[in-house]
């Protein structure tokens, strides 16, 4: 049978992109391709991500050991990096055999079924070309045209079925209608756009059957805007705060957990909407920085202020929830003056974690020219600095709420211990003793304690095999 291999780089929206890819081509009649399989796969997909230099690098990387360990496998290169950087995703094919890399970008019309037959794949087996193709011509007119590359919208394709995860994920929004200045993924996906809220709460009430938590996803989300439906009608949602009030209406017992968020976009009405029992006390907040300065460079609008009020709102709206961010530190211009703003919001605000990213000059962006370069041992000292601060907001935001419950939603286990991720976003080891383990997908109520051989640990599933192996020996 023609198998499939599917590679994921980058964020929350990629990965609901590529369980999209999965289930079109099973309902194309491929098989998804086992690690321990003797064959090697028919096709390897490689979804890829473009947000800093080394994304770039490490797709590049994926992409040749693809082509070295599948030898007779076509590698098809897509994603944010593939619609950018095409050609220069061509030349890592020179040495291969030929028709063996194909980049696809989203936006070329050529049909996949035209160059996948004269892969080695396909090449010394005709009956298998012309199974391929009569499994595509059988997929025509049905929601999986992906096969055959026919990419009309960014939302043709919703999966009702997720391989790799126990959370189920719903992309309501693509693109961005913003100018940062140093971000490429605009330039990779286009203005904003959004998914018709109708279909949002159709595609949802299907994932409720199966899943307990979708995450909502997209670009950038706040941008959210469908005014599809008659002027005043619940099918009018012209923000995202209407959109959740809608699915939350429409649906009965689904819980509901958003990616990034712009501090800017956050009001009263949407923390009104927040403080609902079924959306996750969880929020990410795009901040990028605590300087006004550079958040003027950045092209941010918005300021010191603006991030404080978001904060506050998301407080109020839950009960401490999990609050984390994105920050770039070494944008060109940003002095230890500038720096320590921006290390003195984090510490004040608190955040449960910080995801610190060094800035990454990125091809056809404005702040590729820009002047004011931070020196590489600089740029890192200052990760090094935001790095320890977030690890110490994680660890506060733990010890807040030891002794307390949580609903936790099973990942996998082993025989005494599991996986789980918690309503706040903690990740955790649940231990069940003289019960039927939970399967993967079970929502819990647990009480959270602190084990003196896990704390803060990373590797969940080695520490999680190592305490069932005690508990076994006592």
């Amino acid at each position: 049978m023609l198998s499939f291999l599917i590679h994921t780089l980058g964020c929350k929206l990629n990965q609901l992109e590529s369980e999209a890819l999965i289930d079109a081509f099973r309902q194309a009649g491929f098989v998804l391709h086992n690690d321990s399989a003797q064959a090697a796969p028919s096709i390897v997909i490689i979804n890829t991500c473009t947000v800093t230099s080394k994304a770039d690098q490490k797709a590049r990387r994926v992409i040749r050991k693809a082509l070295r360990d599948y030898p007779d496998s076509c590698v098809i290169v897509t994603g944010c990096y593939a619609r950018l950087e095409q050609e220069r995703i061509k030349e890592l094919g020179s040495g291969f055999a030929e028709d063996r890399l194909f980049v696809f970008n989203g936006k070329d019309k050529s049909d996949l079924l035209d160059f996948l037959p004269r892969t080695r794949t396909f090449g010394t087996h005709t009956n298998e070309e012309e199974e391929f193709k009569a499994k595509v011509r059988r997929t025509e007119g049905t929601h999986v045209p992906v096969v055959r590359g026919k990419i009309s919208t960014a939302f043709q394709f919703a999966p009702e079925r997720f391989s790799g995860h126990t959370r189920s994920f719903l992309k309501i929004q693509d693109g961005c209608n913003k100018h940062c200045t140093y971000c490429r993924i605009r330039l990779a996906r286009g203005p904003n756009i959004s998914l018709p809220a109708a279909q949002a709460l159709a595609r949802l009430r299907v994932l409720e059957e199966n899943h307990a938590e979708a995450v909502l996803t997209g670009v950038n989300i706040t941008q959210y805007c469908d005014e599809s439906g008659r002027a005043g009608s619940l099918t009018a949602c012209g923000s995202l705060a209407e959109l959740l009030e809608y699915l939350l209406a429409g649906t009965t017992k689904i819980n509901l957990r958003l990616s990034s968020l712009a501090p800017d976009c956050i009001d009263k009405d949407l923390a009104g909407v927040l403080s609902n029992k079924r959306i996750r006390p969880h929020f990410h907040l795009s901040i990028q920085s605590g300087s006004e300065i550079i958040l003027e460079k950045m092209g941010r609008n918005y300021n010191f202020k603006t991030i404080e009020q978001a904060v506050s709102l998301l407080r109020r709206a839950k009960d401490d929830p999990f609050l984390a961010c994105d920050i770039i530190t070494g944008f060109p211009g940003e002095t230890e003056v500038e720096f320590e703003k921006t290390y003195e919001l984090c510490k004040k605000t608190g955040f449960a974690w910080i995801h610190v990213f060094p800035y990454s000059k990125r091809p056809g962006t404005p702040a590729w020219s820009f002047k004011g370069r931070v020196h590489e041992a600089e740029v890192s000292k200052r990760v090094q600095m935001l790095t320890l601060l977030a690890r110490q907001g994680r660890q506060d935001y733990v010890k807040r709420w030891l002794g307390k419950e949580l609903e936790v939603l099973i990942e996998k286990g082993t025989r005494s211990y599991c996986r789980g991720i918690s309503e706040n976003y903690l990740k955790l080891l649940v231990q069940y003793i003289g019960q039927k383990a939970p399967h993967p997908g079970e929502v819990l109520r647990c009480k959270l304690s602190l084990h003196q051989d896990a704390a803060f640990i990373e590797d969940f599933d080695a520490v999680a095999q190592e305490l069932g192996k005690n508990f076994e020996k006592k």
